[in-house]
Protein backbone atom coordinates (compact mmCIF):
# COMPACT_ATOMS: atom_id res chain seq x y z
CA UNK A 1 0.00 0.00 0.00
CA UNK A 2 1.05 3.62 -0.53
CA UNK A 3 1.94 5.89 2.38
CA UNK A 4 -1.42 7.64 2.00
CA UNK A 5 -3.30 4.33 2.02
CA UNK A 6 -1.31 3.18 5.07
CA UNK A 7 -2.11 6.38 6.93
CA UNK A 8 -5.80 6.06 6.08
CA UNK A 9 -5.84 2.43 7.22
CA UNK A 10 -4.20 3.27 10.55
CA UNK A 11 -6.57 6.18 11.13
CA UNK A 12 -9.47 3.83 10.44
CA UNK A 13 -8.09 1.40 13.04
CA UNK A 14 -8.25 4.10 15.72
CA UNK A 15 -11.58 5.65 14.75
CA UNK A 16 -13.77 2.85 13.40
CA UNK A 17 -16.36 1.08 15.60
CA UNK A 18 -14.35 -2.17 15.53
CA UNK A 19 -16.54 -4.06 18.00
CA UNK A 20 -19.67 -3.32 15.95
CA UNK A 21 -17.96 -4.22 12.67
CA UNK A 22 -16.59 -7.42 14.14
CA UNK A 23 -19.88 -8.59 15.65
CA UNK A 24 -21.69 -7.85 12.38
CA UNK A 25 -19.06 -9.75 10.40
CA UNK A 26 -19.29 -12.69 12.79
CA UNK A 27 -23.08 -12.75 12.53
CA UNK A 28 -23.03 -12.75 8.72
CA UNK A 29 -20.24 -15.34 8.55
CA UNK A 30 -22.43 -17.71 10.59
CA UNK A 31 -25.49 -17.35 8.33
CA UNK A 32 -26.16 -19.97 5.62
CA UNK A 33 -26.91 -18.02 2.42
CA UNK A 34 -26.76 -20.70 -0.24
CA UNK A 35 -25.21 -19.68 -3.55
CA UNK A 36 -24.19 -16.29 -2.18
CA UNK A 37 -22.09 -18.00 0.51
CA UNK A 38 -20.40 -20.11 -2.17
CA UNK A 39 -19.79 -16.98 -4.25
CA UNK A 40 -18.14 -15.22 -1.29
CA UNK A 41 -16.01 -18.27 -0.49
CA UNK A 42 -14.83 -18.51 -4.10
CA UNK A 43 -13.93 -14.83 -4.15
CA UNK A 44 -12.02 -15.23 -0.89
CA UNK A 45 -10.14 -18.28 -2.21
CA UNK A 46 -9.11 -16.38 -5.35
CA UNK A 47 -8.25 -13.17 -3.50
CA UNK A 48 -5.98 -14.85 -0.95
CA UNK A 49 -4.75 -17.86 -2.97
CA UNK A 50 -6.14 -20.38 -0.48
CA UNK A 51 -4.86 -23.90 -1.16
CA UNK A 52 -8.03 -25.99 -1.00
CA UNK A 53 -6.10 -29.15 -1.86
CA UNK A 54 -5.07 -29.22 1.81
CA UNK A 55 -8.67 -29.19 3.04
CA UNK A 56 -10.54 -32.32 4.09
CA UNK A 57 -13.37 -31.04 1.90
CA UNK A 58 -11.93 -29.12 -1.08
CA UNK A 59 -15.22 -28.07 -2.70
CA UNK A 60 -16.31 -24.49 -1.78
CA UNK A 61 -19.97 -25.41 -2.28
CA UNK A 62 -19.79 -27.97 0.54
CA UNK A 63 -19.56 -25.25 3.21
CA UNK A 64 -22.93 -24.06 4.49
CA UNK A 65 -21.52 -20.89 6.04
CA UNK A 66 -18.39 -18.81 5.61
CA UNK A 67 -17.22 -19.67 9.12
CA UNK A 68 -17.39 -23.38 8.38
CA UNK A 69 -15.15 -22.75 5.39
CA UNK A 70 -12.81 -20.55 7.40
CA UNK A 71 -12.40 -23.11 10.19
CA UNK A 72 -12.16 -26.02 7.74
CA UNK A 73 -10.20 -29.08 8.87
CA UNK A 74 -7.21 -30.32 6.89
CA UNK A 75 -6.84 -33.63 5.11
CA UNK A 76 -5.46 -36.48 7.15
CA UNK A 77 -1.68 -36.53 7.04
CA UNK A 78 -0.95 -33.12 5.46
CA UNK A 79 0.38 -31.72 8.76
CA UNK A 80 2.36 -34.53 10.43
CA UNK A 81 3.33 -33.80 14.03
CA UNK A 82 7.02 -34.19 14.89
CA UNK A 83 7.05 -37.28 17.15
CA UNK A 84 10.41 -36.73 18.86
CA UNK A 85 10.19 -36.47 22.64
CA UNK A 86 12.21 -33.25 22.76
CA UNK A 87 10.35 -31.53 19.89
CA UNK A 88 8.08 -28.55 20.62
CA UNK A 89 5.94 -27.91 17.54
CA UNK A 90 4.24 -24.96 15.91
CA UNK A 91 0.62 -24.64 17.09
CA UNK A 92 -0.63 -23.05 13.85
CA UNK A 93 0.04 -22.40 10.19
CA UNK A 94 1.24 -18.85 9.67
CA UNK A 95 4.40 -16.77 9.77
CA UNK A 96 6.72 -15.84 12.64
CA UNK A 97 6.18 -12.25 13.71
CA UNK A 98 8.76 -12.25 16.52
CA UNK A 99 10.52 -14.81 18.71
CA UNK A 100 13.09 -14.53 21.46
CA UNK A 101 13.61 -13.76 25.14
CA UNK A 102 11.19 -12.12 27.52
CA UNK A 103 13.32 -9.37 29.05
CA UNK A 104 12.38 -7.38 32.15
CA UNK A 105 8.82 -8.62 31.81
CA UNK A 106 8.53 -7.22 28.26
CA UNK A 107 7.83 -8.99 24.97
CA UNK A 108 8.99 -7.61 21.63
CA UNK A 109 6.11 -6.73 19.31
CA UNK A 110 8.07 -5.13 16.45
CA UNK A 111 11.04 -2.84 16.00
CA UNK A 112 10.55 -0.01 18.49
CA UNK A 113 7.56 -1.61 20.24
CA UNK A 114 7.20 -3.97 23.15
CA UNK A 115 4.50 -4.77 25.71
CA UNK A 116 3.96 -6.19 29.18
CA UNK A 117 3.93 -9.97 29.67
CA UNK A 118 1.82 -9.50 32.79
CA UNK A 119 -0.77 -7.41 30.95
CA UNK A 120 -0.91 -9.93 28.10
CA UNK A 121 -1.77 -12.72 30.53
CA UNK A 122 -4.49 -10.75 32.33
CA UNK A 123 -2.67 -8.82 35.06
CA UNK A 124 -2.20 -11.56 37.68
CA UNK A 125 1.50 -11.78 38.53
CA UNK A 126 1.12 -15.32 39.84
CA UNK A 127 0.21 -16.32 36.28
CA UNK A 128 2.98 -14.37 34.54
CA UNK A 129 5.80 -14.95 37.06
CA UNK A 130 6.89 -18.39 35.72
CA UNK A 131 7.58 -16.84 32.31
CA UNK A 132 9.79 -13.96 33.47
CA UNK A 133 13.07 -14.08 31.54
CA UNK A 134 11.69 -16.98 29.52
CA UNK A 135 11.03 -17.35 25.80
CA UNK A 136 8.17 -16.34 23.52
CA UNK A 137 7.07 -16.73 19.93
CA UNK A 138 4.39 -14.80 18.08
CA UNK A 139 2.82 -16.31 14.94
CA UNK A 140 0.55 -14.34 12.61
CA UNK A 141 -2.21 -16.18 10.76
CA UNK A 142 -3.02 -14.57 7.42
CA UNK A 143 -6.44 -14.95 5.77
CA UNK A 144 -5.23 -17.84 3.59
CA UNK A 145 -3.99 -19.94 6.50
CA UNK A 146 -5.52 -22.90 8.31
CA UNK A 147 -7.14 -21.41 11.42
CA UNK A 148 -7.27 -24.17 13.99
CA UNK A 149 -4.92 -24.06 16.98
CA UNK A 150 -3.06 -27.12 18.25
CA UNK A 151 -0.89 -28.08 21.22
CA UNK A 152 2.86 -27.41 20.91
CA UNK A 153 3.62 -30.11 23.50
CA UNK A 154 1.81 -32.59 25.77
CA UNK A 155 0.13 -30.73 28.61
CA UNK A 156 -2.64 -30.53 31.17
CA UNK A 157 -4.97 -27.53 31.07
CA UNK A 158 -4.72 -25.59 34.32
CA UNK A 159 -6.36 -22.21 33.71
CA UNK A 160 -7.87 -19.93 31.09
CA UNK A 161 -7.92 -16.15 31.33
CA UNK A 162 -10.27 -14.24 29.03
CA UNK A 163 -9.34 -10.57 28.70
CA UNK A 164 -11.74 -8.21 26.89
CA UNK A 165 -10.19 -5.44 24.87
CA UNK A 166 -9.87 -3.65 21.58
CA UNK A 167 -10.03 -5.37 18.21
CA UNK A 168 -7.27 -3.75 16.18
CA UNK A 169 -6.19 -5.52 13.04
CA UNK A 170 -3.05 -7.59 13.68
CA UNK A 171 -1.57 -7.47 10.18
CA UNK A 172 2.11 -6.51 9.81
CA UNK A 173 1.32 -2.83 9.23
CA UNK A 174 -0.63 -2.34 12.47
CA UNK A 175 1.78 -4.49 14.49
CA UNK A 176 4.69 -2.29 13.38
CA UNK A 177 2.73 0.94 13.97
CA UNK A 178 0.42 0.62 17.01
CA UNK A 179 2.08 0.22 20.41
CA UNK A 180 1.13 -2.72 22.65
CA UNK A 181 -1.45 -4.10 20.25
CA UNK A 182 -1.43 -7.70 21.57
CA UNK A 183 -1.86 -6.56 25.17
CA UNK A 184 -4.72 -4.25 24.14
CA UNK A 185 -6.76 -6.59 21.95
CA UNK A 186 -9.28 -9.12 23.22
CA UNK A 187 -7.55 -12.41 24.01
CA UNK A 188 -7.73 -15.83 25.68
CA UNK A 189 -4.67 -17.04 27.60
CA UNK A 190 -4.53 -20.80 28.14
CA UNK A 191 -2.11 -22.01 30.82
CA UNK A 192 -0.90 -25.61 30.68
CA UNK A 193 1.28 -27.75 32.92
CA UNK A 194 3.87 -29.76 30.97
CA UNK A 195 6.89 -31.95 31.59
CA UNK A 196 9.10 -28.83 31.46
CA UNK A 197 6.83 -26.61 33.58
CA UNK A 198 4.08 -24.13 32.70
CA UNK A 199 3.33 -23.12 29.12
CA UNK A 200 1.07 -20.25 28.03
CA UNK A 201 -0.73 -20.17 24.69
CA UNK A 202 -2.55 -16.91 23.95
CA UNK A 203 -5.13 -16.54 21.20
CA UNK A 204 -5.40 -12.85 20.25
CA UNK A 205 -8.55 -11.46 18.66
CA UNK A 206 -8.62 -8.84 15.92
CA UNK A 207 -10.89 -6.81 13.66
CA UNK A 208 -13.62 -9.02 12.14
CA UNK A 209 -12.56 -12.02 14.22
CA UNK A 210 -16.12 -13.16 14.87
CA UNK A 211 -15.00 -15.01 17.98
CA UNK A 212 -12.40 -17.31 19.41
CA UNK A 213 -13.24 -20.86 20.43
CA UNK A 214 -11.70 -23.55 22.60
CA UNK A 215 -12.63 -27.21 22.41
CA UNK A 216 -13.58 -27.23 26.09
CA UNK A 217 -15.70 -24.05 26.26
CA UNK A 218 -16.83 -23.25 22.70
CA UNK A 219 -17.08 -19.56 21.77
CA UNK A 220 -15.58 -17.23 24.35
CA UNK A 221 -16.85 -13.68 24.76
CA UNK A 222 -17.40 -11.26 27.59
CA UNK A 223 -17.07 -7.73 28.92
CA UNK A 224 -14.90 -8.40 31.97
CA UNK A 225 -11.78 -10.44 32.75
CA UNK A 226 -12.81 -14.04 33.44
CA UNK A 227 -10.45 -16.57 35.04
CA UNK A 228 -11.42 -20.25 34.98
CA UNK A 229 -9.65 -22.94 36.99
CA UNK A 230 -9.54 -26.15 34.96
CA UNK A 231 -7.19 -28.14 37.21
CA UNK A 232 -9.99 -30.26 38.78
CA UNK A 233 -11.08 -31.41 35.30
CA UNK A 234 -7.72 -33.11 34.66
CA UNK A 235 -8.09 -32.25 30.96
CA UNK A 236 -4.95 -33.35 29.09
CA UNK A 237 -3.94 -32.78 25.48
CA UNK A 238 -1.34 -34.50 23.36
CA UNK A 239 1.16 -32.66 21.17
CA UNK A 240 -0.61 -31.70 17.94
CA UNK A 241 -4.13 -32.11 19.34
CA UNK A 242 -6.61 -29.37 18.46
CA UNK A 243 -7.43 -26.99 21.32
CA UNK A 244 -9.17 -24.07 19.61
CA UNK A 245 -9.83 -22.03 16.51
CA UNK A 246 -10.30 -18.52 15.18
CA UNK A 247 -13.49 -17.71 13.33
CA UNK A 248 -11.50 -15.17 11.34
CA UNK A 249 -7.73 -14.63 11.33
CA UNK A 250 -5.46 -13.44 14.09
CA UNK A 251 -2.34 -14.24 16.14
CA UNK A 252 -1.08 -16.87 18.59
CA UNK A 253 1.60 -16.15 21.21
CA UNK A 254 3.35 -18.92 23.18
CA UNK A 255 5.39 -18.29 26.33
CA UNK A 256 7.82 -20.66 28.03
CA UNK A 257 9.85 -20.52 31.27
CA UNK A 258 13.53 -19.63 31.32
CA UNK A 259 16.05 -22.17 29.97
CA UNK A 260 13.62 -24.92 28.97
CA UNK A 261 13.52 -24.60 25.16
CA UNK A 262 15.84 -23.56 22.35
CA UNK A 263 14.24 -22.31 19.15
CA UNK A 264 15.34 -23.87 15.87
CA UNK A 265 17.66 -21.71 13.77
CA UNK A 266 14.93 -21.48 11.13
CA UNK A 267 12.66 -19.60 13.55
CA UNK A 268 13.17 -16.07 12.31
CA UNK A 269 10.96 -13.09 11.54
CA UNK A 270 8.63 -13.83 8.58
CA UNK A 271 9.55 -17.54 8.51
CA UNK A 272 6.60 -19.65 7.36
CA UNK A 273 5.22 -22.03 10.00
CA UNK A 274 3.28 -25.26 9.58
CA UNK A 275 1.32 -26.78 12.41
CA UNK A 276 3.13 -29.84 13.73
CA UNK A 277 6.54 -28.87 12.37
CA UNK A 278 9.37 -28.46 14.86
CA UNK A 279 9.58 -25.02 16.47
CA UNK A 280 12.01 -25.68 19.32
CA UNK A 281 13.74 -28.42 21.26
CA UNK A 282 13.75 -28.99 24.97
CA UNK A 283 17.05 -28.12 26.56
CA UNK A 284 18.62 -31.26 28.00
CA UNK A 285 17.49 -31.80 31.58
CA UNK A 286 14.57 -29.35 31.51
CA UNK A 287 11.87 -32.02 31.64
CA UNK A 288 13.78 -34.22 34.07
CA UNK A 289 14.16 -31.38 36.55
CA UNK A 290 10.43 -30.69 36.40
CA UNK A 291 9.54 -34.34 36.98
CA UNK A 292 12.07 -34.86 39.82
Amino acid sequence: MSKVANAFFLAFQHLAPKQLITRAAGYLADRPMGEFTTFVINRFINRYSVDMDLAAEPSPSSYETFNRFFTRPLREGVRPVDPRDDAVVFPVDGAVSQAGRIQNGRIIQAKGFDYSLNTLLGGDRSVSAPFQDGSFITVYLSPKDYHRVHMPFDGRLMKTVFVPGRLYSVNPLTVSSIDGIFARNERVACIFDTAFGPMALVMVGATVVGSMETVWAGQIRGKTIAVTDHAPENRCFRKGEEIGRFRLGSTVICCFPKDVIRFEESVKELAVTQMGGIMARLISGSSESKQA
